[in-house]
Parts: C-alpha cells; sequence; structure tokens
C-alpha cells in the first residue's frame, strides 16, 4: 500500500464516515422530533400547519371535508368516466365550486383562525375562550360554523347526485323492461294471403319505444 493510498483510507475510515454517521443522525432526529404537519389529499395547502396547533374538533370536521371533498372531485371533475380529471373533462360550475371551497375558503378560515392564536401574548388561549366584538362566539366557534357551513353544502351536493344516479339506474330498469320483458307485444306479423300469388310478404310495425337517454326510436314498417 502506498502511503497516498494509505492517507486516503485514513481520510474515509476517520474523517469521511464519522461526518457523515453524524450528519444522518442529526436528519433522523430531527425528523423523529418534528411536529406532524395536516396531510389531506383534496386540501394540499395546508400541508404546513403542525396537527397540534388545531383543537381536535376542527382536525374532526377537516377530515369529514377532505373525504367529501375528494368524492364530489371525482363525481363532478371526472366528467368522461375515464378515472382522472385532465383537459378532456368538462369543467361546470359545482365543479369550480368544489375546488374554490378546498382551494381557497378552507386555507383562508384556517389562516385567520391561526393568526388569532398569534395575536394573543398570554397563555388565555384568547381564540378559544374571548367572544368576538359585536358577536356571540369566539375565535373556535366562528371557524366551526364555517366548517359546519361547508360540510352541509358538500352533504347537499352528495345527497342529489345519490338521487341522480338513482334516477337513472330507474329509467334504465323501466327501458328494458319495455324491451325485453314483452318482447311479441310490440310487433304484430301478418300472416300471408293465400290467395294472393307466390309473392309472400309480411309487415312488422316496430313501435316507439323511449330510451333512457329521452330519445325516441320512430316507428318504421320494413318489408320482409
Amino acid at each position: 500500500m502506498t502511503q497516498m493510498t494509505a492517507m486516503f483510507v485514513m481520510f474515509f475510515l476517520y474523517g469521511l464516515l464519522p461526518a457523515a454517521g453524524l450528519y444522518l443522525g442529526y436528519r433522523g432526529i430531527k425528523k423523529v422530533t418534528a411536529p406532524k404537519m395536516l396531510e389531506y389529499k383534496a386540501m394540499p395547502q395546508l400541508g404546513y400547519i403542525p396537527e397540534k396547533s388545531l383543537p381536535v374538533d376542527v382536525k374532526t370536521a377537516l377530515d369529514q371535508i377532505n373525504t367529501k371533498g375528494e368524492k364530489l372531485r371525482v363525481m363532478y371533475g371526472d366528467t368522461n368516466n375515464d378515472g382522472k380529471i385532465d383537459d378532456k373533462d368538462t369543467v361546470n360550475e359545482t365543479y369550480i365550486m368544489i375546488q374554490n371551497l378546498m382551494d381557497r375558503h378552507v386555507p383562508q378560515a384556517i389562516s385567520d383562525y391561526r393568526r388569532l392564536h398569534d395575536l394573543d401574548v398570554t397563555d388565555s388561549v384568547l381564540a378559544d375562550t374571548t367572544k368576538i366584538k359585536h358577536s356571540n362566539v369566539t375565535g373556535k366557534e366562528a371557524l366551526l360554523d364555517v366548517l359546519k357551513t361547508i360540510n352541509t353544502q358538500f352533504d347537499d351536493l352528495l345527497n342529489a347526485s345519490y338521487h341522480q344516479d338513482g334516477q337513472k339506474l330507474l329509467a334504465t330498469n323501466r327501458y328494458l323492461q319495455k324491451r325485453f320483458d314483452n318482447p311479441t307485444s310490440n310487433t304484430e306479423l301478418q300472416k300471408p294471403d293465400s290467395n294472393t300469388s307466390g309473392n309472400v310478404s309480411s309487415d312488422v310495425n316496430i313501435q316507439v319505444i323511449e330510451s333512457p337517454a329521452g330519445e325516441n326510436v320512430s316507428s318504421k314498417d320494413i318489408k320482409l
């Protein structure tokens, strides 16, 4: 082993390895001791907020909004039913409203509430105990009212979507019953006239059937 190789090995063993170990240990301790942040798929803007900075009932309301909001995004955003929301989907007002609530209004309400805590110079938890001027609610109660309003709106949208899809199923069922339960009721076969010369014909009358989409199939006379 040459002198240069020996110096490199000594530097690696007694310099580089201890430094790397100290750095990795520092990063590991920092990661373990760091506060857990909020993590919502439908509201990633809240990812910078520590969980411990919000009361339990506020986090519960946010959990509900996140779950419902994610469902509604797919229902009203994935208009072509391909499993993803992209430029191929048609944007409607309901989807824009849902996005605005999750992207702007909820994060803004949380930010306003946290600023109330920042204004508190004592340990009295001002935002949770002191009534807002010209009102009968505290800062925490005002935030919960905002989240409750959004939760109620999301419940109404989910309920409307349920009944809308249910009506589609009922319409499809009625159409199929008309079409297949009585296959011979909509056709009238005429027997050939024995007095006519060798030409045999029969008329099949196809009556108007309403499809689930509301389109009518016009009647036709088909010569056989």
